[in-house]
């Protein structure tokens, strides 16, 4: 872990003092250029399991995955540690939180991931809204974690027909899930780390479609109005880069996983903000030390990995506006963007860290 700058313990301190904004002082507490990875911390899926202290210390956020309902739409959130008989190797709890503060010691942020693939959260009620906020709160209280990452994927959002103002939802699914993040983020006060993970289809393919006009799929765009109603607390969003088909971006043209111009596009709509289709409104910028890039950490991990010189030519084109192979930033070049999410951890050391020991030093030297 990298010892943090004498500028930015000063600009810390001022921001403290001068009681800005909670988003600013969220980010503030992360490296300039962040490695961020989810740790398989709750089963096994052919990648081994990690311990957490095992974790090498370049992580600078630690997504522990997952969090998961106990049904569809209870919002009851349980986080079961991988058992023996599944895990081997797995840590003691107390092993486990001594873990936790040691890494915090370090400077590194270990938050709780909630949803994944398999975990579908549909918040209906305000009584699925008040369980889904008592019961994360006591996942965060027992583990002393910093801050929460929202990872909903499936069919945990939608948008309801006439739902068409990302600025002003109306469907409970999404009205409850920002009512639940708002008073979280409330709870736990201006350092709380709040970060998500969309896929494409629900951030980017509402420049194309939203809420189904145009494509019959009533999840297309369904993260832009929890984004856009949390984004003065969302310390980072990391959209996942992978897994994803054919993605329009701000040129017109269609951008396919497999090359440095994916990633370039995709970052470049958040950089840029964009018009949500059918709806005469614009998606606004977000501020590019809230932006990271997500990619799958090897090829087992998700379609769409790229090799480490592929991921550098898009870093280094997203950041200086160099080697950007023929595509023009909309939204200029961003020095400051975060830096890297990847899932994950596991997959990462099954492989022999690649991922951490390609990009850590290329993070390290942008500006």
């Amino acid at each position: 872990m990298r010892r943090p700058s004498l500028v930015y313990v000063l600009v810390l301190a001022l921001l403290t003092a001068l009681g800005t904004p909670a988003t600013a002082r969220a980010s503030a507490a992360l490296p300039r250029h962040a490695l961020v990875g989810y740790l398989h911390a709750s089963f096994a899926n052919g990648s081994g399991y990690v311990r957490l202290a095992d974790v090498p210390d370049d992580w600078d956020v630690i997504n522990l995955a997952f969090g998961e309902p106990t049904s569809v739409t209870s919002g009851d959130i349980r986080f079961t540690r991988c058992p023996a008989s599944e895990c081997a190797g797995v840590e003691s709890e107390a092993e486990f939180v001594a873990a936790i503060r040691a890494k915090q010691a370090r400077g590194a942020k270990v938050l709780i991931s909630i949803g994944g693939q398999n975990g579908q959260v549909q918040l209906t009620t305000t009584a699925a809204r008040d369980r889904f906020v008592s019961s994360v709160s006591a996942i965060i209280d027992r583990y002393g974690l910093d801050g929460l990452d929202i990872d909903f994927e499936g069919h945990s959002l939608y948008l309801d027909r006439g739902d068409t103002d990302f600025r002003d939802p109306t469907t409970p699914v999404i009205v409850n899930l920002i009512s639940a993040l708002r008073t979280l983020t409330a709870r736990y006060g201006p350092d709380f780390v709040l970060t998500m993970a969309p896929e494409t289809f629900f951030v980017q393919v509402g420049y194309q479609f939203y809420g189904g006009a145009g494509s019959g799929d009533n999840r297309t765009g369904a993260y832009l109005p929890v984004i856009h109603a949390l984004r003065d607390r969302l310390a980072v969003l990391q959209v996942q880069n992978y897994n994803s088909g054919p993605v329009m971006g701000l040129d017109g043209q269609y951008h396919f996983m497999g090359g440095a111009d994916f990633p370039i596009a995709m970052t470049d709509m958040l950089k840029a903000g964009f018009p949500v289709a059918r709806t005469g409104h614009t998606f606004p910028a977000l501020r590019e030390d809230q932006i990271a890039v997500g990619l799958p950490a090897a090829v087992n991990a998700g379609n769409g990995h790229l090799a480490p010189a592929t991921v550098h030519q898009a870093l280094t084109c997203l950041a200086w506006g160099r080697d950007c192979g023929g595509y023009a930033l909309r939204g200029g070049p961003s020095p400051g963007l975060r830096g890297l999410m990847t899932w994950s951890i596991n997959w990462d050391g099954y492989y022999g860290w690649e991922f951490q020991r390609s990009h850590r030093p290329f993070l390290d030297a942008l500006p």
